[in-house]
């Protein structure tokens, strides 16, 4: 088993780009050396002149992956000074190679184009070596194998690239249906007890007997925001379930022309709350608009659980440049101090992770006055 490990540790080793370009050109220009050698040992000095003419050739190989126009036009460069000093009487292996990387690492368009200039451009050396030959010229087959090795290397990338692709599919299918199951869990489990919870608080509220309106505005409050809750619900249930996959806050249907009607909430509720817009309203990008509510709605929320009693204000300002909200609150005798929840995606935590996302800066503490602020800067540019 451990020499299986190696050999497949040598395998992928071998197959990186580089260190195969490599091999390659290391193995045909020792061979066109050796066949050099040879042939003047045998006292054939044109053999030996068209061995070191193969050997000078196999060298733009090199790169031809990063670069295989060039590696063509080197090579018929190349081959074509070899035709014409009577070095050599033919094509080489080196442009038969060029060829099929010009086809795998190139578009069609440049590729077909390329490896037909290339076969003019050999024709038009081999033209005069046949006339004196008396032979027909070979314009067809040299066409013929300049357009099938350049075919061969289409082929193969066109297979890659289905291949990939292939893949790629795949894992999208892969995460759309952990988003289906994930948005059925969700459905199952919280839209259910939302569900309940909302017809319960509505049944009691129905059942109250008269003068007990401070209660019933209660369970009717409680109803209200168990019913937007189930709606928001229902719309990230059908952004998870959407293949186009828009982010956070894509089709919630929460933003800053809400905030209104989540500052009443927030007074019906039993928090005193005022809402102050300065300057010039305009549409936020989808983030930051989410970003801009749920800042607002997680401080309110903070506000009721840790100063009862206090009172909030709202700020929210459009500038040129950025958006900035502000939530304050005068807090309670004792509570100077407090810090709102931070675990990880609730409360400063929360915030912090929305805000940042945006490309902007969140600053949070009490104030000397007493109470706590809360205020978010987000520069629209950068959104």
């Amino acid at each position: 088993m451990r020499w299986e490990r190696r050999a497949e540790a040598a395998w992928r080793f071998v197959r990186r780009p580089r260190v195969l370009d490599t091999t390659l050109v290391v193995l045909l220009v020792t061979g066109g050396l050796l066949a050099a050698a040879t042939a003047l040992a045998q006292g054939n000095p044109e053999l030996a002149a068209g061995a070191a003419h193969l050997t000078v050739s196999v060298l733009p190989l090199l790169v031809r992956r990063a670069h295989p126009v060039a590696v063509v036009a080197a090579v018929t460069v190349l081959d074509l000074l070899g035709l014409l000093t009577g070095v050599t009487r033919g094509n080489n292996l080196p442009i038969l190679i060029a060829l099929y990387s010009l086809g795998r690492y190139s578009t069609g368009r440049t590729a077909v184009v390329v490896a037909v200039a290339a076969s003019v451009a050999y024709n038009a050396a081999l033209l005069p070596l046949a006339l004196r030959a008396g032979a027909p010229p070979a314009w067809l087959a040299t066409t013929f194998s300049f357009l099938v090795f350049m075919g061969l290397g289409q082929f193969v990338r066109v297979r890659a690239e289905l291949r990939e692709r292939g893949r790629r599919e795949a894992a999208e299918e892969a995460v759309r249906a952990e988003r289906r199951r994930i948005a059925r869990e969700l459905h199952d489990v919280v839209a259910h007890h939302l569900s309940v919870i909302n017809a319960l608080v509505g049944g009691a509220r129905a059942t109250l007997p008269p003068g007990h309106d401070v209660t019933r505005e209660a369970l009717s409050s409680a109803e209200g925001t168990a019913r937007q809750a189930l709606t928001e619900m229902r719309q990230l249930l059908d952004v998870l379930r959407a293949d186009g996959g828009e982010g956070d806050g894509a089709a919630t249907g929460v933003g800053a022309a809400r905030l209104p009607a989540l500052v009443e909430e927030a007074r019906t509720a039993g928090l005193p709350t005022t809402l102050a817009v300065r300057g010039e309203a305009a549409p936020l990008p989808t983030a930051v608009d989410h970003a801009v509510y749920r800042i607002v709605q997680e401080a309110l929320t903070n506000t009721r659980k840790h100063a009862a009693g206090a009172r909030a204000d709202v700020i929210l300002t459009y500038r040129p440049e950025a958006v900035e909200v502000e939530v304050v609150d005068d807090g309670v005798p004792g509570h100077a101090d407090r810090q709102p929840a931070a675990s990880p995606g609730f409360g400063l935590g929360g915030m912090a992770e929305r805000v940042a996302l945006c490309g902007g800066e969140l600053q949070t503490g009490p104030r000397p006055a007493g109470g706590f602020r809360v205020r978010a800067r987000i520069p629209l540019e950068q959104t």
